[in-house]
């Protein structure tokens, strides 16, 4: 391994000479959580929150009203318990979630390194495309090809620096555009409080494919291989031993709480701006661009300016939380798949230094470029959407299996009955889920047969 490759020493984890952590570590007293305890659950929460969940979040109050209130509440529950269990098993054993992974099987490595490679391709054209949309609204004499490239750019630029309190900042700065954006949207269409709360009574609307959109609500609440990322954001902030435990907790929960805040203001707008006119929005990250002209119509262009600025701030923070968290995951993956699941016993997991976390951050912005141009080939779509109707399973499964190892999980930290219930119906509901998406992503092969 060269020098560069090397795990960050700047903020070591625990003596390397000792394998886990001390009984003295793992009693220290908890660091006291304060109200400002926070950082990684922020970066977790505004990389999950993008354009394709404000728009299928938009299309589901456009269609039913507010019958689907509580499916965002489920979900925000969903996200806070499988965040926690990434973080909390990173604290209490010292591993990354991917160390985590290799101890259940070497299926895992292939999985997830297949997953990493094709997911990354199809999302950097993906991710660049979305800034590019609300800026090319803005500024309508400029190609949108042109803002695509220079986000990538710039995205990579940033997280080249290596500097996650940088990361952070920017970060903060952009959800908090993003809800003063929304929420100002939303309070402008006039909520009603009274169907709100009416909402939060769980039902199905009988209309066809209502299931899919309760599904997708649960389900789409922030994210997907970025919540595996939080243990890796912990680590760059520090956050590194049993003692942060309660502040991780705290830094979770009140991130995704803040985040379903968003999408329920994102769900005023679907349902006063759209449902209650019969109106209908593009299926794509245009839809948003379709709001904006709603709100145009309707407010005047101030109005819709606003929504388009935090239309980019959601898009710029997703793209930035996923180079610089995904590019440390697939760092980790690199120099750890091929050694013994044995042999990982601490956090070795290189920083966005070394070369294989530099690769992938070239993986994500250089190469999609050429599906700016060229369109996006079906075979890799097919396999994106494939790969990925998969992971969410898959983390809610393992999650349920690694929090419950007696060897490598201090017995304090294990899951309780409570963490055991709550993980086992969110690993049901995304195992439906995911079927449903591998059918549909399969669905093309199915007509072409």
């Amino acid at each position: 391994m060269s020098r560069g490759d090397h795990v960050d020493t700047g903020h070591p984890v625990h003596n390397p000479n000792i394998v886990g952590f001390t009984d003295a570590e793992i009693n220290e007293t908890p660091v006291k959580v304060k109200w400002n305890s926070m950082g990684p659950g922020i970066v977790a929460a505004a990389t999950g929150v993008g354009a394709a969940d404000l728009v299928a979040t938009l299309t589901a109050g456009s269609r039913y009203g507010y019958a689907l209130m509580w499916a965002v509440v489920l979900g925000v529950i969903f996200k806070i318990v499988l965040v926690e269990g990434v973080g909390r098993y990173y604290l209490s054993t010292g591993k990354t979630i991917f160390q985590g992974w290799r101890t259940l099987g070497v299926w895992t490595s292939w999985y997830f390194g297949i997953y990493i490679i094709i997911w990354g391709f199809v999302y950097g054209a993906t991710a660049m495309s979305s800034v590019a949309l609300p800026l090319a609204a803005l500024f309508p004499g400029v190609n949108s090809i042109f803002f695509a490239i220079a986000s990538g750019l710039l995205g990579m630029g940033l997280v080249w620096l290596n500097r996650y309190g940088l990361i952070e900042k920017l970060m903060t700065v952009l959800i908090g555009i993003m809800f003063v954006a929304v929420l100002a949207s939303a309070v402008m269409v006039g909520p009603n409080l009274g169907d709100m709360v009416a909402g939060l009574v769980p039902r199905i609307p009988e209309e066809d494919g209502s299931m899919f959109y309760v599904l997708g609500l649960a389900g789409g609440v922030g994210g997907t291989i970025t919540l595996a990322a939080y243990g890796y954001w912990l680590r760059e902030k520090g956050w590194n031993a049993p003692r942060w435990m309660k502040v991780m907790r705290f830094d979770n929960a009140v991130a995704y709480i803040l985040t379903g805040v968003f999408v329920i203001a994102t769900m005023v707008m679907g349902v006063q701006l759209l449902y209650t006119s019969g109106l209908e929005i593009s299926a794509s990250d245009e839809g948003l661009l379709d709001v904006g002209n709603v709100l145009a119509d309707r407010f005047g262009e101030p109005f819709a300016v606003l929504f388009l600025i935090g239309f980019f701030a959601a898009s710029f923070s997703s793209l930035l939380g996923v180079w610089h968290g995904v590019s440390l995951m697939f760092a980790d993956f690199w120099t750890n798949f091929r050694k013994p699941a044995d042999s990982l016993d601490q956090d070795d997991a290189p920083s966005l230094r070394s070369k294989p976390a530099r690769f992938y951050l070239i993986w994500l912005t250089i190469l999609p470029m050429s599906l700016l141009f060229l369109g996006r080939p079906i075979f890799l779509i097919l396999l994106y959407g494939t790969l990925g109707a998969l992971f969410m399973p898959f983390l809610a499964v393992t999650l349920l299996i690694l929090n419950n190892q007696k060897r490598l999980v201090p017995s304090q930290f294990r899951n309780n009955w409570v963490h055991n219930g709550l993980l086992g119906i969110t690993a049901l509901v995304f195992v439906v889920l995911g079927v449903q998406q591998l059918l549909n992503a399969l669905e093309p092969l199915w007509a072409g047969g």
